[in-house]
């Protein structure tokens, strides 16, 4: 789970709105950041984090655009804009190399850190017809490199 998420990079964050409704926002900054938690900073994320100051439930999804294969993270949020917590999580987003043009205080607004409390595997219907992860890997490989030349991308 830990690999998938940080080759991944970019999850798809389900926070609930005032009224009820669901906001689901990417997230291209999320990693792990230790055994029982996930985080993501806070760069253009205002809707996401007022609902979470409001309600910190949280699901995160993210999947493997080729293999169609990923995770689904439930959990609680803590919404951190400063302090040695939140300094450490920079200085780990600084130190890791992770879109450093953007790591400094004066872009993340702050950070969210997600109490994982349970995870569940996502698999794409794709395997109910018996395709192997080579076969599915291949197909949506081809459908990017077909997409990428129809606009002419090498």
């Amino acid at each position: 789970m830990q690999r998938i998420v940080r080759e991944q990079r970019l999850g798809y964050a389900a926070t609930v709105c005032p009224d009820g409704t669901p906001n689901l926002s990417p997230k291209g900054t999320l990693t792990v950041w230790d055994e029982d938690h996930l985080v993501f900073a806070d760069i253009r994320s205002p809707g996401t984090v007022s609902n979470l100051r409001r309600n910190p439930a949280i699901e995160i999804n993210v999947v493997d655009p080729f293999l169609r294969k990923g995770y689904r993270f439930k959990g609680t949020a803590a919404v951190l804009d400063e302090g040695p917590l939140f300094e450490k999580i920079l200085d780990s987003y600084r130190q890791e190399g992770l879109e450093v043009d953007w790591a400094d205080r004066r872009r993340v607004q702050s950070v969210v850190l997600i109490k994982v409390a349970s995870a569940a595997p996502l698999i794409s219907p794709a395997y109910d017809s018996g395709m192997t992860e080579e076969q599915v890997r291949g197909k949506w490989e081809e459908y990017w490199r077909s997409r990428l030349a129809d606009r002419g991308a090498p």
